[in-house]
Order: structure tokens, then C-alpha cells, then sequence
């Protein structure tokens, strides 16, 4: 047999398994790539839900915690019985008339003092209440403002000074007339039962007279 005459299918039976092998192989690949992506795709949406359900918990913890603060302003009140809250103090609008060193001891008394004034917001609301307890014109509520130590030095009760770019006088005060008390008028009280333009509502009087007071203290804790 001439040997010369089988080479060509020789050489065409080594060839097809060679190719065989490759198809083989590309096939793996593919099928490699394809378990990948599968699994990929999987963690992908894994943690997507992951994700979405830590979102949904941390929501309604957010929710339960709000409603434990919205019962806890419920069950605890911020101010005692007959107090008001606002701004983070509590105000006390006494209709006992009395001097103004009368008030200072009737409010330490309930654990506060007369309101200290410190800044339009207060005075705002502290206006806005006085008119709605006021029967007449002259029936005004001490604040803690005084000059008795020294004419024309006004100190709260705190005693820290007045700020003089934070004055609420009415138009023509303070006036420190001695007609009803030589002593002059040296403790404060407002109020204004027509409206006050641009919050002015403070008048000096002598400290003797008696007048209703607005106490404050701060809120519970």
C-alpha cells in the first residue's frame, strides 16, 4: 500500500478532533460566562431587595419613634396646669393684682420669676395673650423690667441690662411721672387693649401699684 495515498485522510481524521476540542472549549466558555452572569444577576437583585427593605425598616422605626415623642408630649406635659408653653418656656398670666415686688415673690413662689423679654417673637406672642386677658385699658401685666437701683438703668430681673435696640416703650415712655408716687415710675407693665403698633406696648409705673404679671419658667425636661 502506498502510504503517500492515505496521508491526505491521514492528516483530515488528526484534524477533526483538534476542531472538535475547540468547539469544546468555546462551548465551556460560554457556558462559564452564562453561570456567571446568572449568578451576577442574582446578587444584583439580591441586594436591590436588600436594600429596599432596610430602607422600609429604617422608615418604620422613623414612624415608631415619632409616635413615642408625640405620646411622650402627650402623656408629660411641657408646663404645669395654668402654665402655657411657647418657644421652650413656660408663661404663668397672673389676674391677682399686685405691687411689683409683690408679683417678683408670687412667681419664685411657682418656681419661676416675671417674664424677661429677649426678643420680638416673645413679645409677639406675650402681646397677643395680655390683650385677650385685659378687661379694660389699664389693666396691664408687670414684666421684669425695673430702674429702682438706678434712674434711668433698666435691668430685668436676671439682671441683665435692657437692650436698648430691643425696647418695646409706647410712644412718649418712659416718663417716670411722680403725680401718684414721689418715688416716680420705675418698674415696667404692658399691654395695650386697642393694638400696639409695632409691638410698643410698655409703660412705666411706680411699683406699688397693683397690676396683674406675666411669670415664666423654663419647660420640663
Amino acid at each position: 500500500m502506498n502510504i503517500c495515498h492515505l496521508s491526505p485522510y491521514f492528516s483530515s481524521a488528526v484534524e477533526q478532533p483538534a476542531a472538535s476540542n475547540r468547539r469544546s472549549g468555546v462551548t465551556s466558555e460560554r457556558v462559564v460566562l452564562l453561570v456567571l452572569s446568572v449568578l451576577l444577576a442574582a446578587a444584583v437583585i439580591a441586594l436591590g431587595v436588600t436594600l429596599y427593605e432596610n430602607t422600609q425598616t429604617k422608615k418604620s422605626l422613623q414612624k415608631l419613634q415619632d409616635e413615642a415623642t408625640n405620646l411622650t408630649d402627650e402623656t408629660c406635659p411641657r408646663c404645669e396646669d395654668g402654665w402655657e408653653p411657647h418657644g421652650g418656656k413656660c408663661y404663668f398670666f397672673s389676674s391677682v393684682r399686685l405691687s411689683w415686688t409683690q408679683s417678683t415673690t408670687q412667681c419664685k413662689s411657682m418656681r419661676g420669676d416675671l417674664v424677661v423679654i429677649n426678643n420680638r417673637e416673645e413679645q409677639r406672642f406675650l402681646q397677643s395673650r395680655v390683650i385677650e386677658q385685659m378687661d379694660k385699658s389699664e389693666d396691664m401685666f408687670w414684666i421684669g423690667l425695673t430702674d429702682s437701683q438706678k434712674e434711668g438703668v433698666w435691668l430685668w430681673v436676671d439682671n441683665s441690662r435692657l437692650d436698648p435696640r430691643l425696647t418695646f416703650w409706647r410712644k412718649g415712655e418712659p416718663d417716670n411721672w411722680k403725680g401718684n408716687d414721689s418715688d416716680g415710675q420705675d418698674c415696667v407693665r404692658m399691654g395695650n387693649k386697642g393694638g400696639a403698633m409695632d409691638l410698643q406696648s410698655w409703660f412705666d409705673r411706680s411699683c406699688k401699684s397693683p397690676q396683674k404679671s406675666v411669670c415664666e419658667k423654663p419647660e420640663k425636661a
